[in-house]
């Protein structure tokens, strides 16, 4: 088991997490740095106050067999709970959970975004905004949505074939805290603007109050993905009501733009590696628009940096 290597992983979301922490399973060290204030990539959870909304993703389901057994050891220790049937499952307390439980006792730098990699005969340093340069690193395992992937690998001078082809759609999320009677626990219209309406509470671990998130539709937001703030807020929070047949009467209504939010065009390939280089990318945007594409993802990486760093599978 090497216990020399050192991996630097970029992006604390749920391909970031799975690799992390399979990586280091193998006995090396990793580095985990992301440009967020916490983890979890889309698997987020809003705070204000006393409230808690899932902004982002609002469930995960099994197809395989790898995130199943994944799914179930997270189940028994409590992380995760079947919500709105039994194939859907939810974080408890937040959707955050479970890349929380990958990354714990990982060293994980928040607020940090890297925007260069330099390369020394076999090693490299990454550069972050500040100018502050970590490393060296014996590999690099970048799982950013595909667009900024991109962009950090051209500002490098590195290419990984085939990455342009991954593409996303944008997502509005609105989040609304209500005296209103509190509608089903998940409504699909799918009919623009509103693509689901989401409520909070009903889900396991959650505090008690009616709190939805309303996602709006891809082709909506696609629409209206420079407006401003208010006028996202005053235009879904119309549609929902409209939706629900109730007036909401919001004592709480912000809107988060997720630019990259869900897969439009994935690779249908399990990542990029160049062994090489030893320098990946894993995402969703590798295999499709779920979060056990990201957990799969994540962990075929890690396997190929295990591979060539000299670790067993």
């Amino acid at each position: 088991m090497n216990q020399h290597g050192i991996v630097a992983v970029l992006g604390a979301g749920m391909a970031g997490a799975a690799a992390a922490r399979r990586l280091s399973q193998a006995g090396l060290r990793v580095q985990v740095l992301d440009k967020g204030r916490g983890v979890g990539g889309r698997m987020a959870t809003r705070r204000a106050g006393d409230m808690q909304f899932d902004h982002g993703a609002q469930f995960m389901r099994a197809r395989g067999p790898a995130f199943a057994a994944q799914l179930e050891c997270w189940a028994q220790r409590g992380i995760v709970k079947p919500w709105a049937g039994a194939d859907r499952y939810v974080g408890v307390p937040g959707m955050t959970e479970p890349v929380r439980a990958l990354l714990r006792g990982l060293p994980v730098s928040s607020a940090t975004t890297v925007v260069r990699l330099r390369r020394a005969g076999p090693r490299w340093h990454v550069e972050d905004a500040s100018g502050t340069v970590h490393g060296p690193f014996d590999g690099i395992a970048i799982t950013f949505p595909a667009p900024q992937v991109v962009t950090l690998l051209d500002a490098s001078g590195v290419a990984l074939p085939g990455i342009g082809r991954a593409s996303y759609a944008p997502c509005w999320s609105l989040m609304v805290a209500t005296d209103a009677s509190p509608p089903d626990v998940l409504i699909e219209p799918r009919t623009d603007p509103i693509g689901l309406i989401a409520h909070d509470a009903s889900k396991p671990g959650r505090p008690a109050g009616c709190r939805l998130t309303v996602h709006a539709t891809p082709e909506w937001s696609r629409r209206h993905l420079e407006a401003a703030r208010e006028a996202v807020v005053a235009e879904l929070l119309e549609a929902a009501e409209d939706v629900l047949g109730t007036g909401l009467r919001p004592s709480h209504a912000e809107a988060h733009r997720w630019r990259y939010a869900q897969v439009e065009t994935a690779l249908q390939k399990p990542c990029l590696y160049d062994p090489d280089l030893r320098v990946g990318a894993a995402g969703d945007w590798c295999l499709g628009a779920r979060i056990e594409a990201a957990y799969d993802s994540g962990e075929a990486l890690a396997r190929g940096l295990m591979a060539d760093l000299g670790c067993p599978a």
